[in-house]
């Protein structure tokens, strides 16, 4: 059985430097089936500022943890596993195209998600290799505009080393990284940021269009992760703040992160309908309760206007690794919104958000919103309010806002039809609509 292991180590609350935390192993049996195993070091759990890897799975104790979900990984440790386009960046480095889940770990750069790293050493080392790692915003910027006058001129000499390799794999994505979206961590004006490219498949502007859905959904009362537009080369790139990254003099403070994926104990790919129950803002809710015992009050509320807010804009990418909750200290609380964008589609009558919010399960809709508004902490009078004020800012200003972060005017007749769809309305309580299966769409609908 092969077997592979590392350690685990963790930036302590209030700390910029690691220390060791516990030790991963992963097993894997001659049918492929891989099994995971994490135990907490003792010296770690004799620490008096010792905290949880997250509130669900990892909890501190001293028995062995195991798992065969997830390959073999914990949820806590796949969240600080690199994104699509870091497994890309892997893979092409190692020439393998199924490298195990400790290979991503173990070479994946160290400004990874949340506070976590890991290592072959007791002492915490530097991870192997730093793929896409953190850069500065100014000197990504110019080496990128000396490949693109390289790329201009044969004549004109083009930079070399391992961050103008980065540069240009962001400027270059291409069909051999699928449809992994480039991003990478750049630090500016003493903060993390992740820099978010465009894609050749892209059918508009995507830095342009998040950025504005960002504001937008500040203007209707949601708490959002800063961001703001620069360009590198000839391409527009969207900036979002890390808000799980706090610059002292000493260094980076290091805020725990864990995904509503992990908080709910599900799949990244729901392919079956025991799967596709877990996806679920209802169950997210209940756990929030259960972690942010000390911010429910106000993490509960901020949920359900999220949701609304993907319901109006057609945000159908509302998956649980969009969603998460982070601790600065010891408490958990919900993180600041991101990766909110629209979803233009042809269907008028009913459109579904990724995860279940109501009754009629993923129906985008206002009856849906508010048939379980309770369970976010939210009345129905406090629900009807909020659905009614979002739908007027969104309705009304979401051109004007598209048009001042620089989205073109093709592109806002491209995503229009996203905002405020027709079938959001329709009155689900009316007998003449047949939606008896949250799952089915409705066949007739009144206009509430």
């Amino acid at each position: 059985m092969p077997s592979e292991e590392c350690f685990v180590y963790i930036t302590l609350p209030g700390q910029t430097e690691p220390v060791i935390a516990g030790r991963y192993q992963l097993d894997t049996g001659r049918q492929g089936t891989a099994v995971g195993q994490f135990v907490y070091g003792k010296s770690y759990l004799s620490r008096n500022d010792r905290v949880e890897f997250d509130p669900v799975e990892l909890k501190l104790q001293v028995p062995v943890f195991r798992t065969t979900k997830l390959r073999g990984n914990f949820g806590a440790l796949r969240d600080s596993s690199p994104d699509a386009w870091g497994r890309k960046l892997i893979e092409k480095r190692l020439g393998n195209v199924a490298p195990t889940e400790i290979q991503y770990l173990l070479n994946s750069p160290d400004d990874r998600a949340g506070a976590l790293g890991f290592g072959l050493n007791v002492e915490p080392p530097a991870p192997m290799r730093k793929f896409n790692r953190t850069i500065d915003l100014a000197k990504l910027i110019d080496l990128a505009d000396q490949i693109v006058a390289a790329e201009r001129d044969p004549d004109a000499p083009k930079p070399a080393g391992a961050d103008a390799e980065q540069a240009e794999a962001l400027l270059n994505a291409g069909t051999s990284m699928g449809g992994a979206r480039p991003k990478a961590t750049v630090e500016d004006e003493d903060a993390l940021w992740v820099a978010k490219f465009s894609h050749p498949d892209d059918r508009w502007n995507n830095p342009r269009v998040e950025h504005a859905m960002l504001t937008l959904a500040r203007s209707c009362g949601i708490s959002c992760a800063e961001s703001r537009l620069t360009t590198v080369g000839t391409r527009d790139v969207l900036l979002v703040k890390r808000f799980d990254r706090h610059k002292t003099e000493k260094g980076y403070l290091r805020s725990r992160m864990v995904s509503a994926l992990t908080l709910i104990d599900a799949d990244d790919s729901p392919d079956t309908a025991d799967k596709r129950r877990k996806w679920s803002y209802l169950l997210l809710a209940d756990e929030v309760r259960r972690a942010a015992t000390a911010s429910q009050t106000r993490d509960l509320p901020e949920l359900f206007r999220r949701v609304c807010f993907n319901t109006l804009i057609s945000n159908t990418d509302d998956h649980p690794r969009n969603h998460a909750i982070v601790a600065k200290d010891t408490a958990w609380s919900l993180s600041p919104a991101y990766d909110l964008t629209p979803n233009p589609m042809i269907a008028l009558e009913r459109r579904d958000l990724a995860m279940a919010f109501g009754d009629w399960g993923r129906y985008a809709n206002r009856t849906n919103l508010l048939s379980q508004s309770e369970r976010f902490l939210v009345s129905q009078e406090e629900a009807t309010r909020i659905i009614d004020g979002m739908i007027e800012t969104v309705g009304a200003s979401w051109y004007a806002v598209a048009r001042q972060a620089g989205v073109s005017e093709r592109d806002c007749e491209l995503i229009h039809s996203a905002f405020v769809y027709e079938g959001f309305s329709y009155d689900l309580n009316d007998p003449t609509i047949a939606t008896d299966d949250p799952e089915e769409l409705p066949t007739v609908g009144n206009r509430m």
